[in-house]
């Protein structure tokens, strides 16, 4: 038996594309929402449902990741079957459009630049893409098609990424001395890393002191990435001119924090690249199929590195 478990009503969205892409891999095996512990072998799993603890799941083969994120799985001592993560084509062209959707947004000045009803007439030409720089952190899947997709567009483009990575047209820096070359000549900073102990509060008041003044940061990727004080504080200084956060500590970000009201703080509610279940159940299956042939899983987590 296949386990799908999520949100109850997750289920009515994911049901049909589920069935669909399992039968084109070929899978004839029961799935559902719930089922006796001791049947299921396979679980599809997303975070936010119910699901805590694996260990009544004595046959458990493996699990599919339903979202790109896997540390509310890895650190949970009961999951000890093989885990992947959720690497959908799908996902990673809406992480790409919102990333670059909101990277043009701030080249350009288009906050700036819309015209309200007080009659002023106030212009400013950008800069070329050419000339503006823009640091990527993390070049996993994602802040890799990222960071290229900037490039194709003529972005000085530099990557950051724990672990040495080579991408084509991509200045690449990594570890420690890296980051502080990569932030030092930033004007606009994307934060795709994965959320690690070795990720954790990575913009912090040091980090973001190594920006030029004035510089923007794009957080797409997870919250605790950055020290949320120490990030009010750099806006309120000017050292950092705004922040544009689609993820937080705390989701939904609790009402009166102050990212609400700063000025310098825009708010998108976890929306720069969900799970389409139309894209991603292909990629379920296939993986699935894959395991049920004997062949080891896609994109299975490294639980030393956290992903």
């Amino acid at each position: 038996m296949i386990l799908f478990s999520a949100k109850p009503e997750a289920w009515a969205e994911w049901e049909a594309p589920l069935r669909a892409a399992f039968a084109e891999e070929g899978i004839d095996v029961p799935l559902a929402p719930e089922g006796d512990p001791a049947e299921v072998e396979w679980i599809l799993y997303a975070p936010n449902g119910p699901l805590r603890d694996f260990s009544p799941y004595v046959n458990l083969k493996g699990v599919q990741n339903l979202w790109a994120g896997v540390e509310a799985a890895v650190g949970n001592e009961t999951l000890t079957a093989p885990l992947a993560r959720m690497v959908d084509p799908g996902m990673t062209e809406g992480m790409v459009e919102w990333v670059v959707g909101h990277v043009m947004r701030h080249h350009l000045g288009m906050d700036a630049d819309i015209c309200r009803n007080d009659g002023q007439w106030v212009r400013h030409v950008a800069p070329l893409a050419r000339e503006r720089r823009v640091t990527m952190l993390g070049l996993g899947e994602l802040g890799s098609a990222c960071a290229q997709a900037l490039a194709s567009l003529n972005f000085d483009v530099t990557g950051w990424s724990r672990t040495e990575k080579r991408i084509d047209g991509i200045a690449t820096e990594h570890e420690v001395a890296g980051l502080e070359r990569a932030l030092r000549g930033a004007e606009i900073v994307v934060l795709l890393l994965p959320l690690t102990e070795a990720t954790r509060d990575l913009m912090d008041a040091e980090r973001l002191g190594w920006l030029p003044r004035g510089a923007v940061i794009v957080n797409p990727g997870r919250g605790p990435l950055i020290d949320d004080d120490a990030l009010i504080a750099a806006l309120d200084s000017g050292q950092v001119a705004h922040a544009t956060l689609d993820v937080f500590r705390t989701e939904p970000l609790p009402e009166g924090h102050p990212f609400w009201a700063h000025p310098g703080v825009t708010v998108t509610p976890h929306i720069a690249s969900e799970t389409r279940p139309v894209t991603a159940s292909h990629v379920a299956a296939a993986n699935l199929a894959r395991a049920m042939r004997g062949e080891a899983m896609h994109h299975l987590v490294d639980r030393a590195r956290g992903y």
